[in-house]
């Protein structure tokens, strides 16, 4: 067994100003840096095997933050393609008020990825990533723990797909930098619900959910964007 703690990527200026970025580069502002480094002081409770990430600056640079709190070298650092942000097409760029005027109601967005093909690369590489770890490991060994950075549509997707029955999970925000432990058993991913107290102690009061920053993802919840 692997466990994986996937974490949210620290804050971006469109973050802040609640533009949908889906694939588009924006790096982390001061903020988004100071995120991270407080998810790598609560991660370096633990001993870690390694750290993957998305391609994304993003991300990458939130995992190389981690890295450096728990102990691990910036160039181990794994950087995956499949763990990048989900596509959200014509749609990335607008903030609430630009995207009900582009696409009122439950218009459709061109380009806009849809979660099923997410979830399709996603986690198969969550689970190879475990299975080369587990690979390596001599017999008897602890299990291996995995730190991935990635985005809040990711990890929504995953959410949703290791656990179907409780839509959405809308009652687990994915707040910037925030850790969701996962684990991978028999090629499988299962969700562990706050079993860490990592998972508790890393969603922060001070942050905005993922669903309220992203308009797109907040429509697929059942409800207008904010248009504020």
């Amino acid at each position: 067994m692997t466990l994986i703690y996937l974490v949210r990527h620290g804050e971006t200026d469109w973050n802040r100003a609640r533009r949908i970025q889906g694939s588009t580069d924006i790096p982390l502002n001061d903020t988004g840096r100071a995120q991270a480094a407080r998810s790598g002081h609560l991660l370096a409770r633990r001993t870690w095997d390694g750290i993957a990430s998305s391609p994304l600056s993003r991300a990458f640079e939130t995992g190389a933050i981690i890295a450096r709190e728990v102990g691990i070298a910036a160039e181990e650092i794994e950087v995956l393609e499949d763990l990048v942000e989900r596509r959200y097409g014509e749609a990335e760029g607008l903030d609430d008020r630009e995207l009900v005027q582009l696409f009122p109601g439950d218009s459709p967005v061109p380009g806009r990825e849809r979660r099923e093909d997410v979830a399709a690369r996603v986690i198969p590489a969550l689970v190879a990533l475990a299975e080369r770890h587990e690979r390596d490991r001599p017999e008897g060994s602890p299990d291996a723990r995995l730190i991935v950075t990635t985005h809040g549509g990711v990890i929504r997707t995953v959410l949703n797909h290791v656990s179907p029955q409780a839509k959405y999970h809308r009652g687990i925000p994915i707040t910037n930098g925030s850790v969701h432990s996962f684990r991978h058993v028999n090629g499988t991913i299962e969700l562990v619900l706050f079993n860490d107290p990592i998972d508790v102690e890393s969603i922060a009061d001070d942050c905005v959910d993922f669903d309220e920053q992203n308009a797109v993802e907040y429509r697929e919840l059942g409800s207008e964007p904010r248009v504020q």
